[in-house]
């Protein structure tokens, strides 16, 4: 009788002990589930859904620790359990209000407490994500306000300048020019009369004077304002520069994009400048007569590109080992800021065969 007394009561015990087990490991479960249907929720948690997903989140947790209801406060309300960033501050970024806890410190079981600690640092960590995310965008929008600002400055300002030479080029040429143009006729009357009182000799010739000062005259005019650009674009007025090189004798291979869209005033303007100001570097120091390649790649959507080449004497400057003298390259770098202004790049160097080329682009649309 005492032998089967002792079998029963082992039976007792396994069965005791394989329920303890079974509730332990059916805790277990639920605190695996707990923490992994948390991280799953927050990892998906943007600024719009944040509280949301919280809610839900604290409401899970209110129940695994046997209240029914859970709210999501402010980390300045009082009460309530901490939700704290990451970090070695811990600074409280949120609060979960769940019964009449205050801190984890009253759950009994310890399993069950670093469960709850888990799910709070999570809660926190999502929290803090989510506010430097938001601080990231608010940030990057300023930035990109200051970037639009820039750009419109930089527009204006070149807008201004281009303006400034319109009015000075329309200047010129009503006024000036037709002045010395008027003066041209009135020299050549007054030449026709003093030659033909000296027998057809005359020493001094005002009129050709006065006609090269006319000319010089358009020039300038042309030069401050080609009414090529205005009126017809970018590439014909390359066409412009490339006509007046060979008027000076120069070979000049043209490779220009025969597409007759029109870019952006500025973009034009921009690009025009840095030709016109390589044309003129050419005709300093290249030694004219000489080769010249004058390039437009400027199909929309891809990258812009102005290319002018010349096999010149230019690059001698350019390898001396001596600094440059002080104002001697103001053209140069403002090209480089003509093209920075409006995104874009420059590049002046010496050609492999001598020469220079001067080189800008512009990043597609």
């Amino acid at each position: 009788m005492n032998q089967e007394a002792d079998i029963v009561t082992s039976n007792r015990e396994t069965i005791a002990d394989l329920r303890e087990l079974y509730r332990a490991a059916e805790g277990r479960a639920a605190r695996i589930r707990l923490i992994s249907e948390t991280e799953r929720a927050l990892a998906g948690a943007d600024g719009e859904s944040l509280s949301e997903v919280l809610g839900e989140c604290g409401q899970r947790l209110a129940f695994f620790l046997g209240f029914k209801k859970a709210v999501l406060l402010n980390a300045d309300d009082t009460g309530g359990l901490p939700l704290t960033a990451p970090g070695p501050y811990g600074d409280i970024v949120g609060r979960m209000s769940i019964g009449n806890l205050d801190s984890i410190d009253p759950i009994a079981d310890p399993e069950d407490r670093e469960a709850a600690r888990i799910q709070l640092d999570l809660m926190g960590a999502a929290i803090d994500r989510v506010h430097r995310e938001r601080e990231k965008a608010d940030l990057l929008a300023a930035l990109q306000d200051r970037e639009r600002s820039l750009e419109r400055l930089v527009e204006r300002i070149f807008t201004a300048q281009e303006e400034e030479r319109r009015r000075v080029s329309h200047e010129l040429h009503d006024g000036v020019a037709q002045t010395a143009t008027a003066l041209v006729r009135l020299l050549e009357s007054a030449q026709i009369g003093a030659e033909s009182r000296q027998g057809g000799a005359c020493v001094a010739k005002p009129a050709e004077i006065a006609r090269g000062l006319v000319s010089e005259l358009r020039r300038v005019i042309a030069g401050l304002r080609p009414t090529l650009l205005d009126d017809l674009g970018l590439v014909p007025a390359l066409h412009s520069l490339a006509d007046g090189l060979e008027a000076d004798r120069c070979k000049v291979t043209r490779v220009l994009d025969n597409d007759e869209t029109r870019l952006p005033p500025l973009v034009e303007t921009a690009l025009f400048r840095v030709a016109q100001e390589a044309v003129s570097n050419i005709r300093k120091h290249a030694s004219v007569p000489c080769d010249v390649s004058i390039e437009a790649h400027l199909a929309p959507g891809s990258e812009r590109i102005l290319r002018i080449t010349d096999h010149g004497k230019g690059s001698a400057a350019m390898l001396s080992s001596k600094p440059p003298a002080p104002g001697s390259q103001v053209g140069i770098d403002v090209m480089r800021e003509r093209m920075a202004g409006i995104g874009g790049s420059l590049m002046w160097k010496p050609g492999e065969n001598g020469g220079v080329v001067v080189e800008a682009r512009l990043p597609g649309d």
